[in-house]
């Protein structure tokens, strides 16, 4: 079994133990160097003392040194056995060789802090009281021989006395200054803890860093920005935020710091990951102010403070935005020009005699052409909106073979008027879906409007069939197709192939950048395959829904509920 080293008493401190434990090892070899030098005859004793004796004195000082040097004390009663054995072979050699008045007592004070440091107070009083009785027993033995004797000893043992006070009024002294310096660093730490903890806490990244721009304090969401999991701490904010501006230029964080007088914000800035990934950031910074004081002409400050915050989201949106209102304004001016002056010229040609039918017929489609081109906008518009706003996002079960049944009859006349074949092509027994029937239908009626739209001669298909666990839903046609270069952006807002067929044929640009937005709602994914001239398969998958028992039990509530 393991055993934890003793702590001692109010005064243990690791350097204080290792100083009294060399002090244990080199304060008897030097006594016992004078016992030896004693019985040489090279020094002359106090008191006569038997070789054997000092003998015997010498090797179990030496044993208790050796042990207390590489052998730490694992508890209370074994520093308490320690020290007594310490007492006993001081006491011992200050009685029967050197004598209590010598100049040796000075070591007894090493045993007295020794006994303070591991036991406190009651050590120093009983290391004080064994001092007392050593100096009592020295007196009585050699009471007969010469006096000064004995006034070097009560001198000595005045001096102990004197010097014991002075260690308890300064250890005192020190213990209660630990203690206001200890309650100092706790209620220092209580408030650094909470400080912490608000500012790790905060969505937005906080750095802090000293006057050098080494960073000091960062909160969690700061490695969450930066998608690491180093430590910070120690590095210079701008190899931690190497950032550019628009233009791929370097930004030096730390050079606009020195700059820096007051709170300084700034958007444009980007931060480029190891991958190559780029973030917009809004980076807030300003110097750390200190408190104003007489001795100092001027306010000083102790480093920064740093807020970064990921703003690619909201740039990408407000640019989009502004983007979106753009194209939007420019693709409406030009069908509400052409509609009102074509029903400016009709206005006109209705009050002139030339004026034939025909004339006034073809305006008036070309009118109407153009209203229905913003109807089919406007329902575009709407569509993306619902799908962005989450309108219609309740999922039901879905029969694919009813809903294909429904699309094959709502769209027959329109494929009928442009002489195409119509197709359905439904595996047997599909099954069901559950998904949001609003956003289902708005795709595939994109799909083979589309299809019907692109498509002069030939078919158009409705596939519904099974794949695996799931359910494909494709619409083909035999139509223009669409080039490879063209497939990577059909799904973007507004695009329009610079094909001229396509140009024939009136469209926003917004019909399948609104299917991918349906697509990714379904949480699916729209796949394409096309070819010039040959045509164009555009289809997702639906995982087939499988009924459960929460369901049956659904359905038996809806029911009670319509007979309610």
């Amino acid at each position: 079994m393991k055993h934890k080293m003793y702590k001692g008493g109010s005064s243990y401190t690791k350097y204080s133990t290792k100083y009294i434990t060399y002090a244990g090892l080199i304060a008897p070899l030097i006594l016992i160097g004078y016992g030896l030098l004693a019985i040489a005859n090279k020094i002359p004793l106090a008191y006569s003392i038997d070789n054997l004796g000092l003998i015997i004195l010498a090797l179990f000082w030496l044993l208790i040194s050796f042990i207390q040097f590489f052998f730490s004390s694992k508890s209370p009663l074994d520093s308490g056995l320690r020290l007594t054995a310490y007492h006993l072979l001081a006491g011992s050699f200050l009685i029967f060789i050197s004598g209590v008045g010598s100049p040796f007592s000075a070591f007894w004070i090493l045993l007295m802090l020794a006994s303070y440091i591991y036991f406190s107070r009651i050590g120093l009083q009983l290391n004080l009281l064994a001092f007392i009785i050593i100096t009592s027993i020295d007196v009585v033995i050699h009471q007969g021989g010469d006096p000064m004797t004995t006034i070097y000893s009560l001198t000595a043992l005045v001096t102990i006395l004197v010097t014991s006070i002075i260690v308890l009024g300064i250890s005192q002294s020190q213990e209660t200054a630990k203690k206001e310096l200890d309650n100092s660093r706790a209620a220092e730490s209580l408030q650094r803890d909470r400080v912490i903890t608000i500012v790790n806490n905060l969505a937005d990244a906080v750095l802090s860093t000293d006057m050098d721009g080494i960073v000091r304090v960062y909160n969690a969401a700061s490695l969450n920005l930066l998608d690491t999991n180093d430590n910070l701490n120690g590095r210079q904010i701008d190899e931690v935020l190497a950032l550019t501006n628009q233009q791929k230029e370097p930004v030096s964080l730390f050079k606009e710091f020195k700059k820096a007088k007051t709170v300084v914000k700034r958007d444009d800035l980007v931060y480029t990951f190891s991958d190559g990934e780029e973030i917009r950031l809004e980076v807030t910074f300003s110097p750390i102010r200190s408190s104003f004081s007489r001795s100092k002409k001027a306010e000083t400050h102790d480093g920064y403070i740093i807020i970064a915050r990921d703003v690619t989201k909201a740039k990408s949106l407000e640019e989009e935005r502004d983007e979106f209102i753009s194209v939007i304004s420019h693709e409406l001016r030009t069908p509400i020009t052409i509609a009102e002056g074509t029903i400016s010229n009709v206005q006109v040609m209705m009050g002139h005699p030339d004026t034939t039918d025909k004339m006034l017929k073809d305006g008036v489609n070309l009118a109407h052409d153009q209203v229905m081109f913003l109807a089919n906008m406007v329902n575009d518009l709407s569509a993306l909106s619902r799908a962005e706003r989450g309108v219609g996002e309740e999922f039901e079960i879905i029969d694919v073979t009813e809903m294909a049944h429904q699309m094959l009859e709502k769209y027959m006349p329109d494929a009928q008027a442009k002489k195409l074949h119509l197709d359905l092509d439904l595996a047997p027994s599909i099954g069901k879906v559950k998904t949001s029937r609003l956003y289902l239908e708005e795709l595939l009626q994109n799909f083979i409007t589309n299809a019907i739209k692109y498509t002069k001669k030939g078919s158009v298909k409705i596939i519904f069939e099974k794949n695996g666990i799931n359910i494909n839903f494709a619409v083909k046609d035999s139509g223009i197709g669409i080039s490879k270069t063209d497939q990577d952006k059909v799904f973007d807002k507004f695009y329009r192939s610079e094909d001229y067929r396509t140009r024939e044929t009136g469209g926003t640009g917004l019909g399948l950048y609104v299917a991918a937005k349906l697509a990714h709602k379904l949480g699916t994914q729209i796949q394409l395959t096309s070819r010039l001239n040959v045509g164009s398969t555009f289809s997702f998958l639906l995982p087939e829904y499988k009924e459960g028992k929460d369901d049956k039990e659904l359905v038996k509530e809806k029911d009670t509920d319509k007979d309610k």
